[in-house]
């Protein structure tokens, strides 16, 4: 598995886009850039200077929505680059919309939207914000924006037809598939080719860093979702009958699969203390994760006390009955 995920890795070539930065509160520290280019998943982190300056080169021949992060692993802000562009990034990193985006109409749209839309970003409550998405896309159909705002801002995956519309209404050069392909999972099918063995996994561990998940020597069951998850309870109650009913043999990842992670610990308040919780900021396209062949959220995967998935989709109980 490490094989191959290298061999993606290494498919990557830089030197076609560039972003800036100019973060003072990043002095010295590291910043991940992470997005989905051509052929492959970059995720590098790139270490800030003494001023909180960096510089990162990528490839993309289509428009890719690109998350930087801090060196905990916390979301800073989004961008969305192609080759020829070249994107200024500065500001104050500790406050809330405290980042300004320039270098690319495309961004300086996006920009303007953020700060006129500020409360709205900024409330616990997203719902104000989906509406406001909501009413942009109908009233810009032709719009790159539009898709941009959907994929990237949008919260409310509850109704999949609802957001399939929404999007589909956009024309199709103003909602490249590059843009749309990370979240279309939400819209496909329930199907995959193979099953892989995964022997560890890196995700980036509720309250801490990057953390390397042991997954042999005991069975594990992953449960990946996306917010929002209004209530957790049947699941909460339906895993934890089972790993009670097994004496807690089993391992439980819970692992949130999105860059935003606003409403994400007032989410898991309630979860047992004996689960572990986990992000993955790329999503479905987290390496590890993208060897799941997730296409919708929540989904779930049991992996056998030697690593084989045994079991990834969208059922819970068809996930314990595979453990049982």
């Amino acid at each position: 598995m490490l094989l191959l995920m290298m061999a993606v890795l290494a498919s990557c070539n830089s030197g076609s886009f560039k972003i800036e930065g100019n973060l003072p509160n990043l002095e010295g520290k590291a910043v991940r850039v992470l997005f989905k280019a051509d052929s492959c998943i970059v995720d590098e982190p790139i270490e800030a200077d003494n001023k909180g300056g960096f510089t990162f080169k990528g490839e993309s021949s289509q428009p890719v929505l690109v998350s930087l992060l801090n060196y905990r692993g916390e979301v800073l802000t989004m961008l969305v680059a192609v080759n020829g562009d070249h994107i200024k990034v500065s500001g104050d990193a500790s406050k809330a919309m405290g980042i300004k985006i320039s270098g690319s109409n495309l961004n300086e749209e996006w920009q303007l939207f953020r700060k006129e839309h500020t409360s709205f970003y900024t409330d616990p409550n997203p719902s104000r914000l989906n509406a406001a998405i909501e009413k942009y896309v109908r009233e810009h159909p032709a719009d790159m924006l539009s898709t941009v705002l959907l994929m990237a801002d949008y919260t409310d995956f509850s109704d999949r037809d609802k957001v399939e519309k929404m999007l589909m209404s956009i024309e199709e050069q103003a909602r490249p598939e590059s843009l749309t392909a990370p979240f279309t999972n939400l819209f496909g099918q329930d199907k995959h080719t193979s099953l892989p063995r995964l022997m560890t996994l890196k995700l980036t561990k509720n309250g801490s860093r990057f953390d390397e998940i042991k997954l042999t020597g005991h069975q594990t069951l992953i449960n990946l979702w996306a917010q929002p998850q209004n209530d957790r309870s049947p699941i909460i109650n339906a895993i934890t009958a089972m790993t009670e009913a097994r004496d807690g043999a089993i391992q439980v990842l819970d692992v949130l699969m999105e860059s935003d992670t606003l409403r994400w610990h007032q989410a898991i308040a309630n979860d047992p203390k004996s689960w572990s919780h986990y992000w993955a900021p790329g999503g479905p396209l987290e390496q590890g994760i993208q060897l799941l062949g997730i296409t919708s959220a929540p989904w779930y995967a049991v992996a056998d006390s030697t690593g084989l998935i045994v079991y990834s989709g969208p059922s819970l109980d068809a996930a314990i009955k595979k453990i049982k």
